[in-house]
């Protein structure tokens, strides 16, 4: 009888991060019967990513609502997962990382009655406020996850701290590496063809360095956001050989203070949002990325790009060790010095960005099937 696994996400990292599992899963449906559920907790973004790696859900909760909050929206994953479950009757439940829809779903799939596996599993800063919810988020999903895979050994060390047991941690490296690298390989397909490409493709100036940017965390609106803009503005305004191109998020928080400081500024463009595969090709084609997301602090390193993290404290501390990234925070002044060393210091530069990703080598999803695949067995 086949192993019955339902894989649940809902946002477009987690969608990015689940897609070669799912994949991997789908390789192997002599063993196992996989089924897709997404809670759309993103619409739009999750949808581009989904048509990306040609992955058709077989649920589709749809819950993104125009202002949701972390009440309703974890309260509707919760309740909107009951007659999927009762349906399918999963054996397996995979979550992904730290978002809502990570913690909600891992709640009703304990209910439910089957187990939890947590992909990105213990992944910790030890501060329930920074970032938030997400750290919240990971700590209860722990909580009721029957196996944890884990990127890396910091990780796995955080859950046995937390009593979990050896025999149900694996270490996996991350799926982001799994999905980057096959994205990397259909885009440079000859075939493959994305309109957000060759807009980009116009838009940049082939004589000037590109620093990519992204910033969405909600633990740095409002002032957090102004002295980010005020970095930026200071970074262009002082190296007129470095083009600044930063998509922005479409919360209001996001974007008026980017657009109020920095839309007049003609080293700086400002863009809508990116397909993945778009901001794949952006990434390859940056000198330095600038960013607070988590994803790319994985993604970045493997092709050799340097980052630096707009936090102040990360739940991916092996990257900071490594020195593929360095931490800024939200100070002005720390990002731009470190901006400048970067930009004005080849060596610097050079040794940076020849560092090895700490974070997998693309194996990650073969080996969770492969640990599967062993339970199953026993």
């Amino acid at each position: 009888m086949k192993i019955k696994n339902l894989i649940i996400f809902g946002t477009r990292p987690e969608a990015i991060k689940m897609a070669p599992l799912v994949k991997e899963f789908q390789k192997n449906n002599q063993e196992f019967e996989t089924r897709v559920c997404i809670t759309a907790q993103h619409r739009e973004m999750l949808d581009q990513v989904l048509e990306f790696f040609e992955i058709k859900p077989d649920y589709d909760l749809n819950l993104m609502k125009p202002n949701q909050n972390l009440y309703t929206l974890t309260s509707d994953i919760i309740t909107g997962l009951k007659p999927v479950l009762e349906d399918f009757k999963p054996d397996l439940v995979y979550v992904h990382g730290d978002t809502t829809t990570t913690m909600a779903s891992s709640i009703a799939s304990f209910y439910s009655g089957a187990k939890v596996c947590h992909i990105e599993a213990g992944l910790r800063t030890f501060n329930m406020q920074s970032p938030f919810p997400e750290e919240m988020n990971r700590c209860v999903t722990g909580v009721v996850t029957n196996y944890h895979f884990s990127p890396t050994e910091t990780s796995k060390n955080n859950l046995l701290t937390e009593d979990k047991k050896d025999e149900s941690i694996l270490i996996t490296g991350n799926t982001v590496i799994d999905a980057l690298l096959f994205s990397v390989a259909k885009i440079k397909n000859t075939d493959f063809v994305d309109h957000q490409v060759q807009k980009l493709t116009d838009l940049l100036e082939s004589d000037k360095r590109l620093v990519l940017v992204t910033g969405h965390r909600r633990e740095n609106h409002g002032q957090g956001f102004l002295n980010i803009c005020k970095a930026l503005k200071t970074i262009a305004e002082e190296n007129k050989d470095v083009q600044i191109v930063y998509p922005v998020h479409l919360n209001p928080n996001v974007q008026k203070p980017v657009y109020d400081l920095l839309s007049n500024i003609d080293n700086i463009k400002l863009i809508d949002p990116l397909s993945y595969p778009a901001f794949v090709w952006l990434m390859e084609k940056s000198y330095l990325i600038i960013t607070d997301s988590g994803g790319v602090q994985e993604e970045a390193p493997s092709l050799g790009k340097p980052v630096l993290v707009m936090r102040d404290t990360t739940e991916r501390p092996e990257a900071v060790d490594a020195g593929t990234v360095v931490l800024v925070g939200t100070d002005s002044n720390r990002i731009i010095k470190q901006a400048s060393l970067l930009l004005d210091d080849s060596e610097a530069y050079h040794k940076m960005s020849a560092l090895h990703n700490p974070y997998g080598d693309g194996k990650a999803c073969e080996r969770i099937v492969n640990f599967i695949k062993g339970i199953s067995n026993e």
